[in-house]
């Protein structure tokens, strides 16, 4: 499938060190874009530019904490500094820390809000100011189906991503005469190296069970519709969700 071409422009992915972002990074990068790859993981974002060049994409690394002000607010001026400019933000970056809400602490579901919620804040915030001045400007924020419907474990994660989908819209119709868009892309189950340890044959058995195509997806099909959204072709398209899910939200009863 041919790439939605956005050309000339400069991108920030966080969270692309591997998995989805990475995956993200390549479809950008293949449709002309200079990627910046952000990650708390310095090293891993070092590697993830390696395999960006070795495929012919511009790319640079990025050494960024989205939990840590200082730290996104340092890596938006390098971005202003050696590009001058951040056209595109992907929003990827993100943790979770599972348990039952009664034994949820304190602690993990203020890790999680700071990673995910304010994270997405304050790059949004910081990547606009600059989207502004061009008149021009994409944000994406990678959700999850955890945010749309509850499952069992999910304290945090799941209400961080339902609060990354409200801010989408604000800042969608706060931003839509500066040229910006803001949208989300809510994957499902998503086989990456993550959830292939984390998930248990039953957890696995479980989606396969309600997703009406019967398997998980790929890294790759989330980032063509991260591609899509971050492109010149969706320009009339802000303060929308897109589930990218095999139909596992829209399923019921899948057998009769």
């Amino acid at each position: 499938m041919e790439e939605p071409v956005v050309k000339n422009r400069v991108a920030l992915v966080t969270g692309g060190a591997g998995g989805i972002g990475e995956a993200v990074s390549h479809h950008l990068g293949r449709s002309g874009v200079s990627v910046v790859i952000g990650d708390k993981d310095d090293g891993g974002a070092q590697n993830a530019v390696k395999r960006m060049h070795a495929a012919g994409f511009k790319a640079a690394s990025l050494c960024m904490d989205v939990s840590d002000s200082g730290s996104v607010s340092t890596g938006f001026a390098k971005i202003e500094s050696e590009f001058g400019r951040c056209d595109i933000l992907v929003n990827n970056a993100g943790i979770a820390r599972g348990n039952y809400f009664l034994d949820y602490s304190l602690a993990d579901w203020e890790a999680v809000m700071q990673v995910n919620v304010t994270g997405t804040f304050l790059c949004s915030q910081h990547a606009a100011r600059m989207m502004a001045r061009e008149n021009w400007g994409r944000i994406v924020n990678v959700v999850s189906i955890a945010g749309i419907k509850a499952s069992v474990g999910r304290t945090a994660y799941g209400p961080s991503k339902a609060a990354i989908i409200s801010l989408t819209k604000q800042i969608a119709i706060e931003l839509a005469l500066s040229g910006i868009t803001c949208n989300a892309v809510a994957p499902g189950p998503v086989d990456t190296p993550l959830t292939r340890a984390s998930h248990s044959d039953k957890t696995r058995a479980l989606y396969h069970s309600q997703i009406p195509m019967r398997r998980y997806g790929t890294a790759d099909e989330i980032a063509a519709a991260v591609s899509f959204l971050a492109s010149e072709q969706s320009s009339y398209i802000t303060g929308q969700v897109l589930a990218v899910d095999g139909g596992f939200v829209v399923g019921g009863l899948l057998e009769r």
